[in-house]
């Protein structure tokens, strides 16, 4: 049996294991720990005398592989966005939020959820997680419509699909796991989400607005605030946009070189927020309240982050990525049909699994076909098959499958945020959720197909950097 043979049947048990409802985590390093035996021994055929050598192989090398990558200062970043977004809460930037948005917004049709939407999508920018997100505005949104008429399963809808953007909107957690995964720049991936995450913002602000208008009773408008009231709503909220200021400045100064590195970005920015948190009245209970559900979020994703790699290094020894490319390469389809596969493969897949440990599975694989297809990475604009340098079609494909990531944070049984929402709130089931969250299916699709029709979306940002 040859290493290719082995490493389908290896991936082939694995996903068997996720879909029976293993964990990710164990899932990868279980298959990663027997691949890697197996392909030792295949490599002394087989023989009885020396499958405790190949056992011993298998155990040191998936030992190592943990702190070997782990131990990488970019993938700091992701507890210190995480903390950013729980210190937010605590120090009330979040309710601030959603009151400013709520008296400048709310007097379109929808108008409340339409707030709700572009308040996450602040949130969602000093707050690396989507679930995050999710948590802090169902307790904060979902009583405020339900107040002025909202049906509570599309308001519940509106909170999970919005949370979602914080997939995109840096600082975010995802798009620095796939920049680690892919070996790409992580500021510029950063960079890239800013734009494709307002976009889809908007798309869902105009799905709303249409709702209301088509739809009898839906979503009243609300009104009363006067000029003064809304001009002081603002000083409130201003701490959050300055977050984000110094951030963006931090990380990509566009008057010049960068100020520090992405890490020192995130770091800076947390210090601020747990300044303002005590400034706001936050005390220990509050700031250990923050730190272990920092802690919780932060372990669960490393520990997928360490399973998947074991099965990434065995993937390397048989070769796996290799051979998918080469048979990408070989279809006889246009490469986009081609690529809009693979995002379809995406939407099913993340039925069944969560996005981060969906990712981290796929990217190994299907990130080299991408870009064989695209010509490889050093190609450049000019001989490349979708009109982009490699390094920009990694960019590229790399919002498209967050976004992707983002859809699956919604799409039952396993939709992610729609679970945190339902936890959040114990007037509502997860089927409620789902239900409402049904119409953001829609803007999805369409956000997804434009990026992927007007890669300009993406690239304009950090082809400027």
């Amino acid at each position: 049996m040859d290493s290719t043979t082995i490493g389908l049947w290896v991936t082939g048990g694995m996903l068997v294991m996720v879909f029976l409802g293993m964990r990710v985590a164990y899932a990868t390093a279980i298959a990663g720990l027997v691949g890697l035996f197996l392909i030792n021994w295949a490599r002394r055929d087989f023989g009885g005398d020396d499958i405790w050598w190949a056992l011993e192989v298998a155990v040191k090398t998936a030992g190592q592989v943990p702190h070997a990558k782990v131990a990488n200062q970019a993938l700091s970043l992701i507890p210190t966005f995480i903390l950013i977004g729980f210190l937010a809460y605590h120090a009330g930037l979040t309710r601030a939020l959603f009151e400013a948005a709520k008296r400048w917004i709310a007097w379109v049709p929808g108008g409340l959820a339409v707030s709700t939407v572009f308040s996450t999508a602040g949130f969602a920018a000093v707050s690396g997680a989507s679930v995050a997100t999710a948590a802090v505005f169902a307790r904060i949104a979902i009583p405020e419509m339900l107040k002025v008429g909202y049906d509570k399963r599309f308001a519940a809808g509106v909170v999970a699909a919005g949370g979602t953007l914080a997939s995109l909107i840096p600082p975010s957690a995802i798009l620095v796991i796939y920049a680690i995964i892919v070996e790409q720049d992580v500021g510029m991936l950063l960079l890239a989400g800013f734009i494709p995450g307002i976009f889809s913002a908007f798309v869902y602000a105009l799905l709303i607005i249409g709702m209301a208008l088509t739809i009898k009773g839906f979503g009243p408008p609300v009104t009363g605030f006067t000029w003064g009231q809304r001009f002081a709503s603002l000083p409130p909220a201003l701490p959050i946009v300055a977050v984000v200021v110094i951030i963006i400045f931090f990380v990509y100064n566009p008057f010049g070189d960068a100020w520090g590195t992405p890490t020192e970005g995130g770091a800076i920015g947390a210090f601020i927020v747990f300044c303002m948190a005590l400034y706001k009245g936050m005390r220990w209970p509050e700031l250990k309240s923050a730190l272990i559900e920092t802690a919780k979020l932060s372990v669960m994703i490393f520990s997928i982050i360490w399973g998947v790699l074991i099965y990434v290094r065995f993937l390397g020894f048989a070769d796996l990525p290799g051979v998918f490319s080469d048979w990408i390469t070989s279809l006889e389809m246009a490469p986009m049909l081609i690529l809009v596969c693979i995002l379809l493969a995406y939407a099913v897949l993340g039925m069944f699994m969560d996005a981060i440990g969906m990712l981290l599975l796929t990217l190994p694989v299907v990130f080299p076909a991408v870009m064989a297809l695209n010509g490889g990475l050093d190609v450049s604009a000019a001989d490349s098959t979708f009109g982009m340098s490699g390094t920009m079609c990694a960019v590229w494909f790399g919002i498209l499958v967050v976004k992707m990531a983002e859809f699956c944070l919604i799409t039952p049984p396993i939709g992610l945020n729609c679970f945190v929402v339902a936890g959040v709130r114990d007037d509502l089931s997860v089927q409620d959720v789902f239900r409402g969250v049904t119409p953001f299916f829609i803007a999805d699709a369409i956000t997804i197909a434009l990026l992927v029709a007007f890669p300009g979306i993406v690239l304009w940002l950090p082809s400027q950097a």
